[in-house]
Order: C-alpha cells, then sequence, then structure tokens
C-alpha cells in the first residue's frame, strides 16, 4: 500500500496539467500539509499573489521530506524540476555538488544577507562561496510540550528541570490514566526525540565530539550507553500505538488532552495555535531537561533550482526576495511555531514561546552551544544520518538492547 501510495504521489507531481499561466509564475514543493505548516505557507502565497506572482504548489506529505525528495529526483530525472524545493542541511550541498542550483550571490548582496542570516545558517544556504538556498526559519528540536490540564490531573505541579524529573512526572501522568509521552513511530520522530536525550546526557561538547566529529571513542562510550538507557526509559511512557503514527496526530493527543507530554521540534507549537491554544494557559513548553542552555537546530530552507527563461528566473528572484522580506519572516514564523531566519527581526509579535526560543537561539549562538541537530540533516551527511536513523529505531522498537545499539552508532558513523 505504502509503495502504490508512493508511486501516486510522484505520478501526481509528474502528470500535474499545467496551471493557466500568469505572467510570472513559481512552482514550490514542498513537505508542509498539517494544519499548522499549510497556515505559515498561506503568508508567503499570500504575500507573492500581492506582487503579481502565481504560485503553483506540488506538496508531498510526509513529516520528513523523504518522500518530498524521491518525488524530486524523479522531477530533476524528466527534466522539469520544480522553482523550489524544501530542503534540509546536507540535502542542500548535495544538490549544489551536481550543479543543478541557482547562484543568488547578486540578490544576496543587494539585501545584506551575509549580515542578517547566523553563520550556522549561511553553512547550508551556500556552497562554494554562492547562495543557493534561502532559509525560511530556525527550528529548534530540544523542546518538551506539555498539556497544563492533564499534568494538573495527575499531581504534577511543576515544570520538570532534570531527566530525573521528567521521568517521574510522566509516570504520574501515566498512572493518571493518559498516555504518559505521546510518539510517532518513525524513524526521524525517534531520532528527534534522540536529539534532546543526547544533549541531556552528554552536554554540547559530547553531542559535537560524536555526531560532529564522528568519534568512535564518544560513540562508543558509557555517556552513549546512557543515552540508550534513557531512551528505552521512554519507550516505557508511550502507548502501544505508536507505530507509524504521523508526528501532528501525536501533537494532537497533547493538544486534546488524551496524552502529557510530547518530545518535538518547535514546529509543533504551530498545531497548539492552530487549534486555539495558548501558551502558559493550556500547554506549556520547555527544553529536554538536563538540555537547558544548548539548542539543537535545523532550518527549513527553500533551495532555488536552475530555471530556463526570464520571466521564470525573475519569479523565482521575487520569490527568494519574499522569503528574506523581514515582515515575512516574522508572520510566518509566529504562524508556524519557529523563529525568523534574521536576527534583525523583532520577537514583539510573538507568543511567549516564540520569545523564549527567539531567546534561547541568541544565548546559544552567543555561548556557542547551538549545535545542528542531528535528525534533520545538520550534523552529519544524509547517508549516515539515515545509518544512524536504523540504529535509533531498531532500538526503540526493541529490536536491538542498549549494547548492541552503542556498538551501531559506532559501525553507522563508518558509512
Amino acid at each position: 500500500m505504502l509503495r502504490n501510495s508512493m508511486t501516486l504521489a510522484i505520478a501526481a507531481v509528474l502528470a500535474a496539467p499545467a496551471l493557466a499561466q500568469t505572467a510570472q509564475q513559481v512552482e514550490v514543493l514542498h513537505w508542509w500539509t498539517s494544519g499548522g505548516e499549510a497556515a505559515a505557507l498561506k503568508v508567503l502565497k499570500s504575500n507573492l499573489e500581492k506582487d503579481g506572482v502565481g504560485w503553483k504548489d506540488s506538496p508531498i506529505a510526509g513529516g520528513g521530506g523523504e518522500q518530498a525528495m524521491t518525488a524530486l529526483r524523479a522531477r530533476v530525472s524528466a527534466g522539469i524540476p520544480p522553482t523550489a524545493v524544501q530542503m534540509l542541511g546536507f540535502d542542500i550541498h548535495d544538490w549544489a555538488k551536481d550543479g543543478r542550483l541557482a547562484n543568488l550571490n547578486d540578490l544576496a548582496a543587494k539585501e545584506g544577507w551575509d549580515t542578517s542570516v547566523p553563520p550556522a545558517l549561511q553553512k547550508f544556504s551556500k556552497f562554494n562561496g554562492k547562495w543557493v538556498s534561502v532559509p525560511v526559519n530556525i527550528h529548534s528540536t530540544n523542546w518538551v510540550w506539555a498539556n497544563k490540564e492533564v499534568l494538573a490531573k495527575a499531581g504534577v505541579t511543576a515544570e520538570p528541570k532534570t531527566w530525573d524529573e521528567f521521568i517521574a512526572a510522566a509516570e504520574k501522568v501515566q498512572a493518571a490514566g493518559f498516555v504518559a509521552i505521546a510518539h510517532g513511530g518513525q524513524p526521524w520522530q525517534e531520532a528527534t526525540v534522540f536529539d534532546g536525550v543526547v544533549l541531556a546526557t552528554g552536554g554540547t561538547d559530547f553531542y559535537r565530539k560524536a555526531f560532529v566529529d564522528l568519534d568512535s571513542a564518544a560513540l562508543g562510550s558509557a555517556t552513549m550507553d546512557k543515552v540508550f538507557q534513557r531512551m528505552s526509559q521512554l519507550r516505557k511512557l508511550v502507548d502501544k500505538d505508536f507505530s507509524g503514527r504521523d508526528w501532528n496526530v501525536a501533537s494532537g493527543m497533547v493538544i486534546s488532552g488524551k496524552a502529557g507530554f510530547q518530545i518535538m521540534g518547535d514546529w509543533a507549537k504551530g498545531e497548539f495555535v492552530n487549534a486555539k491554544k495558548v501558551p502558559g494557559k493550556d500547554f506549556l513548553c520547555f527544553r529536554v531537561p538536563g538540555s537547558q542552555g544548548t539548542v539543537s537546530f535545523n532550518s527549513d530552507q527553500f533551495a532555488m533550482f536552475l530555471v530556463k527563461g526570464a520571466d521564470k528566473v525573475a519569479a523565482q528572484q521575487k520569490l527568494a526576495a519574499a522569503i528574506m522580506d523581514k515582515g515575512f519572516q516574522s508572520a510566518f514564523n509566529v504562524v508556524k511555531g519557529s523563529v525568523p531566519a534574521r536576527t534583525d527581526v523583532s520577537d514583539k509579535d510573538f507568543d511567549d514561546c516564540g520569545k523564549r526560543g527567539i531567546k534561547d537561539l541568541a544565548e546559544a549562538a552567543k555561548k556557542n552551544t547551538l549545535v545542528g541537530s542531528i535528525a534533520h540533516g545538520h550534523a552529519v551527511p544524509a547517508s549516515i544520518k539515515n545509518a544512524f536513523y536504523d540504529v535509533i529505531t531498531r532500538h526503540f522498537n526493541g529490536q536491538i538492547d542498549d549494547k548492541k545499539a552503542v556498538a551501531g552508532m559506532v559501525a553507522a558513523a563508518k558509512q
């Protein structure tokens, strides 16, 4: 059934009838299909339409983007690449190496991107000194989302500050008859949880040594064994039906009061906002206990593919400029749950969780505790990331024990 669905999805993109051609039009391939994500994307569509640029939407469902990348490869092989494609981390560099992406340096120089975009993001937006992609936001992955009413019913009266306090709180929620931790059993989701657990267990230096430097001693260490012990603790706190669940469905469990906690990136906040929930009143947001002061990040970017024809190039330039507009960066990220990719955007329109995210990011950048997400392609190239995925998800599903998982991570780093 999954293979058939994938085939239909790719076919739909390849065979979609052309929209009535406007003077200028962009086609954008992305995987933002949940309620909060669609609401955020609508901001960009509306801004472009006001600027006289038509929008051809090519959504490919799948929270981690794997299906979208499969569809993209089919499009490029067929010689019909989209104008822009939502992309993460090292995937951008892979396409740039193949010479498939446009050079945006003139626009970047005109609009001052080199001074407004943090260097950690520019690492992925640029290739060989050329801007090839435009960052929409900065997401961070080491967040916990909690239903305030559920916690109160379970007798959890304070935000947990340590790992042990968090586990104790989750056990109280479970004992009260709720799902302790809402989780979707998909490899990228388990790896997202893993981001926070590594930071909470080993700190930033260990995170970098293991998952940036790929140091075998760190990957095979007692600290890594403790990481997997903690993942095993979490496994006991999810419900029996977690396998295959989409991330936004898990968020819905917390929103509706079926579950107490979810460990997920800040895109989850978009689902709470879309459901008219208010931070502090209806739900809580806090860093994975033990990881306070550090931020693991990813950034949704739109990689700009080489297009032919003056109208298409002009439309693409307008799309890139619209994404980097300060007003859009604020409006989009207020809805999406993330924070702006520019450092010169005010936080005045953001809610409490948004302001907290912006503050955390600024402090982490200043203290050098801002690290690329393992789970979302901002720490290691895709081949190694996928090998890590395999170990992490097999462990979470009980197919290998803690010791074998540690050995598996050492082997995975050699891919």
